[in-house]
């Protein structure tokens, strides 16, 4: 009768321990952040001897992407590993509390402090982090505009500097009827059109035939070779620039797709991660508990 008084004056009633200990949670959390620094480090390092200023000597981009994300997956298993265990040894055993609440405790303390470390982590170097995914697709996609029109706003000089757009459209307007006459009398003024024309040409994709004849017009006055001749030179460096633009263009298409692989790699790894940081704590706490 007195074993059945106190069951049934337990019900309901609220331990004044909490399910929640911090102390355990930042301990593990501060550990997984060293660990997670000091592995970063090493693994630049190691990235550094990947990557050469001498041509020929260096790692390809997408492989030293795809090695730099495998390397956060291992930062990110290891140090989630030591932080959850940690977390989970260093906890306060809980008296008269079921095992499954025990274990259910255990992992929930392993999961804050992955996730404690996650964040502060990705403070410290978010920056790095978001220039990795995003620079390279950003800086790169813009290479194929901008080195071909700064090509031929370089070789203008001043005069094609200012908004080149409009100013193709005035020679288009002011476009003698014998380009020959305009690059004789003024060999400047020739070339800066010239180089408005590529540059529109740049920003279109094309030049059209139009100015292609006119440009050929103004090379074999100025160089005084034939007409074929001047043609041919203006159709291969016009080919000559669309390749530099598909290089460019494919490079970008690289560095978006190491990129994504990198995403992909990083969401999985943090995944993982918390899988691991919480069983590392149910395992710490459970030998804990022995």
């Amino acid at each position: 009768m007195a074993n059945y008084t106190t069951g049934v004056s337990d019900v309901g009633v609220e331990s004044n321990v909490p399910a929640l200990n911090w102390g355990p949670v930042i301990g593990g959390a501060t550990a997984a952040c060293a660990i997670s620094l000091i592995l970063l480090l090493l693994g630049s390092g190691v990235g550094l001897t990947m990557v050469s200023p001498w041509g020929g000597e260096s790692a390809s981009f997408t492989t030293v992407s795809v090695t730099a994300a495998i390397w956060f997956v291992i930062v990110q298993w290891l140090s989630s590993a030591l932080g959850g265990y940690l977390t989970g040894r260093l906890r306060t055993k809980w008296a008269g509390v079921h095992t499954d609440e025990v274990f259910f405790r255990d992992t929930a303390h392993g999961f804050l402090s992955w996730a404690l470390a996650t964040v502060v982590v990705a403070g410290l170097a978010g920056s790095a982090f978001s220039s990795l995914l995003g620079g390279g697709v950003q800086v790169a996609s813009s290479v194929a505009t901008t080195a071909t029109v700064g090509a031929a706003a370089t070789a203008a000089g001043s005069d094609a500097a200012p908004d080149p757009a409009t100013g193709y459209f005035t020679d288009m307007l002011l476009r003698p009827q014998d380009g020959a006459v305009r690059a004789q009398s003024d060999n400047t003024a020739a070339a800066a059109e010239v180089s408005r024309i590529l540059v529109q040409g740049a920003a279109k994709g094309e030049v059209v035939e139009a100015d292609r004849a006119y440009i050929a017009t103004i090379v074999a006055s100025r160089a005084n070779i034939p007409a074929g001749e001047a043609r041919a030179r203006v159709d291969q460096v016009l080919q000559q620039i669309e390749d530099a633009k598909n290089a460019a263009l494919k490079a970008a298409d690289d560095a978006r797709k190491s990129a994504a692989t990198v995403a992909l790699l990083g969401a999985l790894s943090l995944l993982i991660g918390a899988f691991v940081a919480s069983a590392a704590a149910a395992l710490g706490g459970r030998q804990r508990d022995e």
